[in-house]
């Protein structure tokens, strides 16, 4: 894999579902346990650069979610919080475009190219990835800064966490975004 190329001042970081009800034990056991931590380097270092940082808050409307508003797994982590001016979508579904004004900030702030970490990578972060690439953003999925939980197939196999994590990224590459790791994320965003 050839270095990330040096990013616009533009390229905003963006941040979806890092929230306390994800360490929910029901969502079975999660891959990449380091991820929160990747996502704390690199909203530190676009913070440090003047970039734009953008924050995505699922509010589920399943009753019995842990995501769900006032829920207190419905909280942003303390290493993902957003700091003052960072502006929160809040949204119902899998993708951030959905009954969110995202699309119209990211245009109106002359944003064109995305840079997406969070949770899950299989579901929210793919999700977003994919329709913001269909939009004509150019998207990069951080690797190391997303994860995912073990998934049940319908036949019934249970598919472990990283195998989840690792299919969607390959399926997300050259299609959708390009894949990278933070450590290559934090040298294209160094000044």
């Amino acid at each position: 894999m050839s270095p990330a190329a040096p990013l616009s001042s533009r390229a905003a970081l963006l941040v979806i579902d890092v929230q306390q009800g994800l360490d929910d034990p029901r969502h079975g056991a999660r891959n990449n346990p380091d991820a929160e931590l990747r996502i704390a380097e690199l909203l530190a270092a676009w913070r440090a650069t003047g970039r734009p940082v953008i924050h995505v808050q699922h509010m589920s409307l399943k009753p019995w979610s842990p995501l769900r508003e006032g829920l207190p797994g419905n909280a942003i982590k303390d290493g993902a919080l957003p700091a003052p001016g960072e502006p929160v979508f809040r949204k119902h579904v899998n993708s951030a475009f959905i009954g969110t004004e995202l699309e119209s900030h990211l245009r109106t702030a002359g944003i064109e190219e995305l840079v997406v970490v969070g949770l899950t990578t299989d579901q929210c972060v793919s999700t977003s990835a994919r329709m913001a690439a269909n939009l004509g953003f150019a998207v990069t999925v951080v690797e190391d800064a997303t994860a995912t939980f073990e998934r049940r197939g319908p036949d019934g196999i249970l598919y472990n966490a990283d195998l989840m994590h690792r299919v969607e990224l390959a399926s997300l590459h050259e299609e959708f975004a390009a894949i990278r790791s933070a450590r290559e994320m934090l040298a294209a965003a160094a000044p």
